[in-house]
């Protein structure tokens, strides 16, 4: 009852650090209560992971630059990390929430996350990232929004509205993970969530009047920012709504070139702000639909995602068939271009005063090539596993920054090749070794027949080109060297490449990952360290206090008690207020 006590008084300790804390940048704070409740999105109940007892997980909402302290307990029965996908984590790779920098929280634990926004806007989200959780949920929006001194290259909207799609499982993520270590493919999907419901009766035909669905509500002749995300498994998404043009704005944190979309294809993992401005008559609702792409359409129509824009004068619902996706099911050089049109806005402001496009990147001689090639799931030593260029990395009982930092030997190899391996595929802990300050090329080359979307820790990435067939030296003279857009995560087509360029000034231990989770799951990861040679922490932050130890180092951890609760305090002020929160939780517990 203590320990409960102490939880429900969280914010009142916050307050009072708040208070007293000098901090230039504003604390946001959030209390994240991770557990299964019993849903139904696809009109049979099945466990679902929660936050707060809401699924979809709450809307994290900032401003650039502030500091956000986010306090997760862990309900589920297994352990839980929460990562923030996009979040750059500048000097703070502690704080990144992927087994590569950090000890997993235990259940029943609680543990506090705390970083800064540092130079960043726009649309990311967040889910739990280990053991296929996100496949049951977990997930939420991240919001960061420019400071009022620095203008949006855009009239303000009415609003924002959040648009979580994504692929569903009846079957729970420990299902799912149980057919994948048994070799098994995950199958079609179930459905197609939007804000974790299913969809619209549209067809009653294809579907049963029995689900719970999206309505979004919207003022006539407004305009909206829609942020929409795809959080699924493995399936991508192409969104649209019915009568109404797209005005693409922002992506992962960079204002656009302003473009109008009649649907726009989301691949896994992947955020979009579109401008949408409600200019139809009322006479009915309009859909909003999420269908998947690259599939066999005959076969998919029953997991469409549908939901309804309402708007506050409609006069009935909505009717006739959804409006179509791009006729492209065997040709997808639609795809690609439309993905191609996505350009920077090298003119508007950022989180900064200053052009995006101010940071000349195609003018940087580049220090380091990789390229990365995956293929079809392989077999290796019995068991079925993904790789890139002939590597399935296999995660470490020591999280690699912490043996980094604590000088445990033996928990990973610097030896991931530029190129792919020729002999057999292998299982191991192979580690990128990036050079401080270098400026790295990746090719992504995807030999399989399925669509990948790849994912950075820690950086925006330049997209530069992509195309089909082999990517050669001579594929460079094709890269767009001036408006590429800056994002996080990068779609790559079957049997084609996708180039980036990224800026390795973020000192950490960074993931480069599948998003597609069962390949993720199975081994399409590694991790790029980047180590100032100075070591200075200017460069990166220290060790937080609140670290979790594990494997190697796993006889350092204590018991966990309230001090977990100095992970809130700022470098500048940690030592002096300790002692004064834990009196203040002392006095609550046990007055």
């Amino acid at each position: 009852m203590a320990w409960s006590k102490f939880f429900g008084l969280f914010p009142i300790y916050i307050f009072l650090l708040m208070k007293l804390c000098s901090a230039a940048d504003p604390v946001v704070t959030y209390n994240f209560e991770v557990s299964y409740i019993t849903a139904s999105p696809l009109g049979v109940p099945q466990q679902v992971i929660a936050i707060n007892g809401k699924f979809p997980g709450p809307t994290i909402n900032v401003t650039t630059n502030d500091n956000v302290i986010v306090n997760v307990r862990n309900k589920l029965d297994e352990n839980l990390l929460m990562h923030w996908s996009g979040i750059q984590q500048r000097r703070s790779s502690w704080q990144d929430g992927v087994l590569g920098t950090n000890c997993p929280i235990p259940p029943k634990w609680n543990w506090t996350y705390q970083f800064q926004v540092k130079d960043q806007i726009g649309s990311f989200f967040y889910f739990p990232s280990l053991h296929m959780q996100r496949a049951s949920g977990g997930y939420g929006s991240f919001i960061i929004n420019n400071r009022a001194v620095i203008p949006i290259p855009f009239d303000t909207p009415h609003g924002d509205i959040v648009v979580l799609i994504g692929d569903w499982f009846k079957r729970n993520h420990t299902a799912l993970r149980k057919a994948l270590d048994a070799g098994k493919e995950l199958g079609m999907p179930d459905g197609v969530l939007i804000n974790g419901k299913g969809p619209y009766q549209y067809n009653t035909t294809l579907v049963p009047d029995v689900f719970d669905y999206e309505t979004i509500e919207v003022h006539p002749g407004k305009t909206y920012r829609l942020r929409v995300h795809n959080v699924g498994t493995s399936t991508s998404l192409n969104f649209r709504i019915q009568n109404h043009n797209l005005l693409l704005a922002e992506s992962e944190g960079s204002y656009t070139v302003q473009q109008n979309y009649t649907s726009l294809d989301i691949h896994v993992g992947q955020s979009y702000s579109f401008l949408v401005t409600m200019d139809q008559n009322a006479s009915s609702d309009y859909y909003i639909i999420a269908s998947a792409r690259f599939v066999n359409e005959s076969r998919w129509k029953r997991v469409t995602g549908v939901g309804i824009l309402r708007y506050t004068n409609s006069k009935g619902k909505a009717k006739g068939p959804l409006p179509e996706a791009p006729n492209d099911e065997f040709d997808k050089t639609f795809s690609m271009n439309q993905a191609r049109s996505i350009r920077w806005n090298v003119s508007a402001s950022g989180a900064r005063p200053n052009p995006q496009g101010s940071f000349r990147y195609g003018s940087i001689n580049v220090t380091e090539v990789y390229v990365l090639k995956n293929k079809a799931p392989v077999t290796i030593d019995g068991k079925k596993r993904t790789t890139l260029s002939g590597i399935s990395f296999v995660n470490p009982s020591t999280p690699i920054r912490l043996a980094d930092h604590f000088k445990v030997k033996g928990v990973y190899k610097l030896d991931f090749p530029t190129k792919p391996l020729t002999g057999p595929p292998k299982m191991e802990t192979s580690v990128i070794n990036g050079t401080y300050r270098g400026f790295m090329e990746v090719i992504l080359q995807n030999n399989d027949t399925k669509m990948q979307s790849y994912h950075m820790s820690g950086y925006a990435v330049f997209v530069v080109g992509m195309d089909y067939g082999e990517w050669t030296e001579n594929s460079r003279g094709t890269y767009n060297k001036w408006d590429g857009i800056a994002r996080s995560t990068i779609q790559v087509y079957p049997g084609a490449w996708t180039a980036i360029l990224v800026s390795l000034d973020n000192v950490g231990v960074w993931n480069l990952r599948t998003e597609n989770l069962d390949s993720w799951y199975l081994g399409q990861e590694t991790y790029v360290r980047v180590v100032n040679p100075e070591a200075t922490n200017k460069t990166e932050l220290p060790l937080p206090d609140n670290t979790l130890f594990c494997g190697a180092l796993s006889k350092m951890q204590k018991p966990q008690d309230i001090s977990f609760a100095a992970s809130i305090m700022s470098d500048r002020s940690k030592l002096f207020f300790t002692p004064l929160l834990i009196a203040y939780a002392v006095l609550f517990i046990f007055r």
